[in-house]
């Protein structure tokens, strides 16, 4: 899949899941920047994406957003990995890389005598590959780490790197499934554990006599669409750990659209959108309380500036700068962030709040909450009754909706303009719920 379209697909899918199909074409082809023959295309696309992954010929009669709701609250699989497995190689070269893997996993070979097994294993109506191309192919299979080079002069060996699997007996093969897919589900990012799984679950399957339970456990992903971002999440990671500037076409939250396609055709240009942003990576930060991706950046002009990860598109590495300049605006950063809650690098303040606890003989979980969520805060006072947590951050518009999910359970003492808007917001609510 090209990249211009692994965007749109992205922003397509999201929104998908985000209305649960509640748009009509037209408000999907007006959302995304795009005509309508673009998003009938672009469905008829994702369908065929998914019957061949899932192996399912009636998904193509259904509604998409029928099929997204029913694998989603009847599977512990997140469907929108199908994406990522679709993305990942062009057709041809899924067909020449599994017969490379093939060949590769009954014994070592060289790359001209895998050409030999790959020119003899591909179809007459195939284009055959040459040298160079089996050495690229090579290359990209030892540089994730499938295969490895044996030990040895020229011309060098290549086999399956699966030594790790190979040395387990079932039950511990089973132990690190469970591991795998507990964390998969539990942690961010889940996209490569989601693979590391299924892989795991494949290779199981083929070698075991007697197909084992895998699935003792049973998960919900939270912030389904979550998955979405980790798809320029690792790009952006290596340009922070290679120094390096990265440029992409950037649409804000407040933005009327979320996509816009590449002026490809001079008779059709169109204004875009998005604003083209050229900055330096300096920190990826994750909101648990939204399930939200931020990248922090130093752009020349603005200084810090602040990402959704989202709304970024057509992502690409730009120039590399010096270490010294990195270490200056990275230093720079963190002192700015050094109290945000999550990425507020405005006034510090410091906020005061009681926490009642519950009633004997239940187990004190508010305060077990408190200190495993409260960051750098600290109990400053205590009773039998509640406690006074206190912790210094940058503004209050953050910490709200942590101190919002404690319900009754928290009173704000200070500030008094935190506590007047929680006060207005409770005020707010009770007026929705007053009987009718």
């Amino acid at each position: 899949m090209a990249k211009e379209g692994f965007d749109k697909e992205i922003q397509f899918l999201r929104m998908l899941v985000l209305t649960s199909g509640a748009y009509s074409r037209q408000q999907f082809a007006e959302r995304l920047g795009i005509s309508v023959h673009t998003f009938d295309k672009t469905l008829r696309r994702l369908k065929t994406i998914v019957s061949i992954i899932q192996q399912t010929p009636d998904t193509q009669g259904k509604e998409f957003a029928e099929t997204l709701r029913y694998s989603y609250y009847n599977s512990t699989d997140p469907m929108l990995l199908f994406l990522y497995r679709a993305k990942s190689l062009k057709e041809s070269e899924t067909q020449r890389i599994s017969i490379i893997i093939a060949a590769m996993n009954e014994k070592a070979l060289t790359a001209m005598e895998l050409l030999d097994v790959c020119c003899n294993g591909l179809s007459t109506e195939t284009a055959l590959p040459d040298e160079k191309t089996i050495r690229s192919d090579l290359k990209y299979l030892e540089e994730v780490g499938v295969i490895r080079k044996e030990p040895g002069l020229r011309p060098y060996r290549y086999r399956i790197h699966n030594d790790l699997v190979q040395e387990l007996t079932n039950d511990e093969l089973i132990d690190l499934y469970d591991f795998v897919d507990i964390m998969a589900n539990t942690q961010v990012p889940s996209v490569q554990g989601y693979l590391l799984r299924d892989g795991l679950k494949k290779y199981m399957s083929r070698t075991s006599s007697m197909p084992a339970s895998t699935e003792p456990f049973l998960y919900k992903y939270h912030y389904y669409s979550r998955i979405l971002d980790e798809a320029h999440l690792f790009t952006l990671l290596t340009a922070i750990q290679s120094r390096r500037k990265v440029q992409f076409l950037y649409f804000s939250p407040k933005n009327s659209q979320s996509y816009t396609s590449q002026n490809t055709n001079p008779l059709f240009e169109r204004e875009l959108e998005g604003k083209q942003e050229k900055t330096l990576p300096l920190k990826i930060v994750y909101d648990h309380q939204y399930g939200r991706w931020y990248l922090l950046a130093f752009d020349s002009r603005h200084g810090i500036k602040k990402y959704r990860m989202e709304g970024i598109t057509q992502l690409e590495e730009d120039a590399v700068v010096p270490n010294e300049l990195f270490e200056e605006k990275w230093n720079d950063l963190e002192g700015k962030i050094q109290y945000s809650w999550l990425i507020d690098t405005g006034r510090s303040v410091t906020v005061k709040a009681r926490f009642f606890k519950p009633e004997e003989p239940q187990p004190d979980f508010i305060k077990d909450r408190v200190l495993l969520q409260g960051q750098w805060g600290l109990i400053k006072e205590e009773d039998q009754e509640s406690f006074i947590f206190e912790i210094v951050v940058n503004g209050t518009t953050e910490i709200k909706p942590w101190i919002r999910s404690f319900g009754s359970s928290c009173e704000v003492l200070e500030p008094h303009s935190l506590r007047t808007e929680m006060m207005a917001e409770w005020k707010e609510l009770r007026e929705y719920y007053e009987s009718v």
